[in-house]
């Protein structure tokens, strides 16, 4: 294999870098991607466990499914503005990575994209993503501060489990649907406003949320969902439709 490879200079004369090209270089630190450079496909520097830095070109519109899955020494990445999506599981268990811009190019993040970042304390979502997938900052344990813009409209599956550092988040009453275990043990979560456009919430949304002592529910219908909010927990609806619920 390639694990004796520490550093390589991608000639311009290369268009795409292909399906798990350098997947387990385990030596590569460093890296040059050339500006004529259009896509990185799946699995392209995947385990590339030594790579600390890489520059992404304006010029690549396309990141393939988990291009970055665990870079482990990956501790800071720019996303440029021509990148319209983020694949799935593209960052996942990116256990250095402190810092991601994400530009209001990007229109869709992919399932686990960012999974198990755990080094990853904010994030800004531009107001260009339309959808969180499922589990895409789950396991982030360090994620105690991220801005939901109000161009989402769904929070897939999974998509906050154990985020053990996340206190509060604001969902914009553009979210009409809340996946299941959404929030699953985001256990210093201490309260959570549902706007009114939430329609669904699924399964187990906000299970092991230990320190959760209030949910503020502006649907003046409510939501479709099974959850049981369990003991010591608040439930705050707007006036008049208590019996509703």
């Amino acid at each position: 294999g390639c694990s004796k490879l520490s550093s390589i200079t991608i000639p311009n004369s290369v268009t795409s870098i292909g399906v798990s090209v350098f997947n387990g270089c385990s030596s590569l630190s460093s890296i040059t991607i050339p500006n004529s450079v259009t896509s990185i496909g799946s699995y392209a520097f995947s385990e590339c466990r030594s790579l600390s830095s890489i520059t992404i070109p304006n010029s690549v519109t396309s990141i393939g499914d988990r291009a970055f899955l665990e870079c482990r020494s990956l501790s800071s990445i720019v996303i440029p503005n021509s990148v319209t999506e983020i694949g799935g599981h593209t960052f996942y268990e990116c256990s250095s990575l402190s810092s991601i811009t994400i530009p209001n190019s990007v229109t869709s993040i992919g399932n686990y994209a960012f999974s198990y970042c755990n080094s990853l304390s904010s994030i800004v979502i531009p107001n260009s993503v339309t959808s969180i997938g499922d589990g895409v900052f789950g396991g982030c344990s360090k994620l105690s501060s991220i801005t939901i813009p109000n161009s989402v409209t769904s929070i897939g599956d999974r998509a906050f489990s154990w985020c053990s550092s996340l206190s509060s988040i604001t969902i914009p009453n553009s979210v009409t649907s809340i996946g299941e275990g959404a929030f699953y043990k985001c256990s210093k979560l201490s309260s959570i406003t549902i706007p009114n456009s939430v329609t669904s919430i699924g399964e187990e949304a906000f299970l092991y949320c230990n320190s959760l002592q209030e949910i503020i529910c502006k649907a003046t219908t409510p939501p479709e969902t099974n959850i049981t909010l369990g003991y010591n927990k608040k439930l705050i609806v707007p006036k008049g439709t208590k019996h509703l619920y």
